[in-house]
């Protein structure tokens, strides 16, 4: 075994037992932490690079934490290429009234819709500001990390986006997504990982990198055998947005997934940035503006905008471009790289108005004319933004008889429901 070999052995072996501490968290675009070790691209998939006490006060903001750890991860990036990425793992309260055996664990992993091109939006960054914040009329993200380690579960809550925010790359996300999981349970934070049971939760935008993991499992990820998966309010064909909300309230996720989708395709970055307006009210400044911000923020800087206007060939610059459309093919459709072979939760609204129910509902068809064991709701009520309040609840109560064992998949199960506990009425 060659000396080098034997040097980052030794070097792995030291950062996975290494746990350092930070007094304060700092952005990951300034933060040094968030970069990989030399000899990263060696390790495989999963492998813990880093690992550190979650700086600051992060178990005050989300409650029922005993300890929350930041993990850094060798992952795969969208072109199959090693790449990293950090996920924030919580430890429930010892004390939890619903805290089952230790032999016996369960791990959720919630992927957060934090739709952003800024890496500084990620969720382990995130989690002390943005997502720690109600917004929309929606309850911060912090309650449902605070909600489900109530009944014991281990959190884990990654970066799935990665070091360049690839927001839209969907097998970047899916990739990190399983990793994450990879990495967790071989942290040596959950006791018996050989017996953990463990699941996937997301909406949206989460929904997004849980369902990409979901089909991309059985390839990349074949020794994780999941419990199931909950995912509300699902994207199956990412460009069907673009039409869908332009001129909307929430035109400013069209910017931040193309600067997402193009982050780790330099032509394809440049192509986008040429083809803007260079002066004008629909200019390439306030259109890059999108790499700054948050999606919060983005939705207030370009509300009620026709996105295309920013740019010199309008809508055919963007949809079945031939520097585009390959990566949009590759990342922005669901269901061509796989189907989840676990039990799958979907929740969606009849009048989602980011995303056709039509798209999840024929998505959903495929999965079952496969044997995907899958129960889908169609909500009548509501739209987008209101399902997230008013499918938590069923994404949870599903998730406890995955975890407790007394869910019985039986095939496939789609069914209307009128389920309306919040005033949002999109």
């Amino acid at each position: 075994m060659s000396r080098f070999f034997c040097s980052l052995l030794a070097l792995s072996y030291f950062l996975k037992i290494s746990i350092s501490a930070a007094t304060e968290p700092t952005p990951p675009s300034e933060d040094p932490w968030y970069t990989a070790p030399p000899h990263f691209a060696s390790a495989a998939p999963g492998d813990i690079l880093r690992i550190r006490h979650a700086p600051g006060n992060l178990t005050s903001i989300v409650g029922n934490a005993s300890a929350a750890y930041n993990i850094l991860f060798r992952t795969t990036d969208s072109h199959y290429k090693p790449s990293w990425a950090v996920t924030t793992l919580f430890i429930p309260n010892s004390n939890t009234s619903n805290r089952v055996d230790a032999h016996n664990a369960s791990l959720l992993s919630i992927q957060f819709a934090y739709n952003s091109a800024n890496v500084d939006s990620s969720p382990s960054y995130g989690l002390y500001n943005t997502l720690a914040a109600p917004g929309l009329g929606i309850p911060p993200s912090t309650e449902d990390i605070s909600q489900t380690l109530g009944h014991g579960w281990y959190v884990n809550t990654p970066d799935f986006e990665g070091p360049l925010a690839s927001f839209g790359l969907g097998i970047q996300e899916g990739h990190a997504t399983l990793d994450s999981v990879r990495a967790a349970l071989s942290s040596k934070l959950i006791p018996h990982p050989k017996s953990t049971k463990y699941a996937m939760w997301g909406y949206s935008g989460g929904s997004l990198a849980s369902e990409w993991a979901s089909e991309l499992q059985e390839q990349y990820a074949p020794e994780l055998a999941f419990s199931g998966a909950a995912l509300g309010g699902m994207v199956p064909n990412f460009t069907n947005i673009f039409d869908n909300i332009t001129g909307s309230p929430y035109a400013g996720l069209i910017p931040l997934v193309l600067l997402g989708s193009t982050s780790q395709d330099p032509e394809a970055r440049d192509y986008l940035v040429s083809r803007l307006h260079q002066s004008g009210p629909y200019n390439a400044s306030y259109f890059l503006h999108g790499l700054d911000i948050d999606v919060n923020t983005a939705f207030g800087v370009y509300a009620g905008q026709n996105i295309y206007d920013y740019f010199i060939g309008g809508r055919q610059d963007i949809v079945g471009n031939p520097i585009l459309q390959p990566i949009f093919n590759r990342n922005g459709y669901e269901g061509f790289h796989g189907v989840p072979r676990f039990p799958t939760f979907v929740y969606k609204a009849v009048g989602d108005e980011f995303s056709r129910v039509q798209d999840t509902d024929a998505l959903v068809e495929r999965w079952c004319s496969v044997g995907t064991p899958t129960w889908y709701q169609r909500n009548l009520v509501g739209g987008h933004i209101a399902e997230i309040t008013n499918g938590r609840g069923r994404a949870i109560e599903w998730l406890k008889t995955v975890f407790d064992g007394t869910y019985k998949p039986n095939g496939c199960l789609v069914e209307d429901v009128t389920v309306n506990i919040t005033s949002i009425t999109a």
